[in-house]
């Protein structure tokens, strides 16, 4: 990703000395934010457009189906796995990883920003998430509730945090070098925790399976905005040029 950004960064730059005598340097770093932010912009409204198809037939035929398979797995021991995944992609879950984390940055990694980047980006998530289910207003399905919900259904705000925080925290294990068995295993483990944080709201009947799937591409919107912007960052930093 970063190459990539300093590729376009260079053409950009290239492109604008030639078509201007003077021009400021931070000029294509501006450019490429803005472009990132369409992007984003594109990708919401993309997204909201989607949500015309909630009103359909055809998707609620699927969310029953696919809730009626989910819940018909229903058990004692599977009910508490979910449970405590739940409360994984619930605040106090969130702040338990964020002190851990924040442990191995300062004691292995040395630095802090990872940990300011992924509550920036779950901080986004969140409030971006309390929009969306305002101007949606989908209320949660009918069926009995195995856990306590107050607010509206779609998109999930569980499966939208738990893409931007744990898909951000993937991200980095990529970055990072480390045994390659390790970084399997670590990337396995939160994609995991991903999917089970969303399945999680099916089984516990809070959550429609559509919720479950705009949350998801929601939160990935925010990964890739977040991860333009700090590899942005990080290259305009490092540019002797500005």
């Amino acid at each position: 990703m970063k190459q990539s950004l300093f590729t376009f960064i260079k053409s950009l730059r290239e492109f604008l000395s030639n078509k201007l005598n003077q021009y400021n340097t931070t000029l294509p770093y501006v450019i490429t934010v803005i472009v990132a932010l369409a992007i984003v912009v594109g990708g919401i409204n993309l997204f909201v457009e989607l949500t015309e198809t909630l009103k359909t037939e055809m998707l609620a035929s699927y969310d029953t189906a696919i809730t009626d398979y989910v819940i018909s797995y229903r058990t004692p021991g599977l009910t508490s796995y979910f449970k405590f995944m739940t409360n994984l992609g619930d605040a106090y879950g969130y702040l338990i990883v964020l002190v851990i984390f924040l442990s191995i940055s300062l004691l292995v990694f040395k630095r802090w920003k990872y940990v300011v980047q992924a509550t920036l980006i779950l901080a986004l998530a969140t409030i971006s998430n309390m929009v969306l289910k305002r101007f949606i207003d989908r209320a949660r399905p009918g069926i009995e509730h195995l856990v306590s919900v107050e607010t509206l259904s779609y998109p999930s705000g569980h499966a939208m945090s738990a893409m931007a925080f744990y898909g951000f925290l993937i991200f980095l294990v990529t970055k990072f070098n480390m045994n390659k068995v390790l970084k399997y295993v670590l990337i396995i483990v939160l994609i995991t925790i991903i999917l089970s944080i969303g399945i999680s709201r099916i089984y516990l009947g809070v959550h429609f399976p559509s919720d479950i799937a705009g949350g998801f591409i929601a939160g990935f919107i925010w990964v890739v905005f977040c991860v333009i912007v700090f590899d942005l960052i990080q290259l305009f930093r490092r540019d002797p040029r500005t």
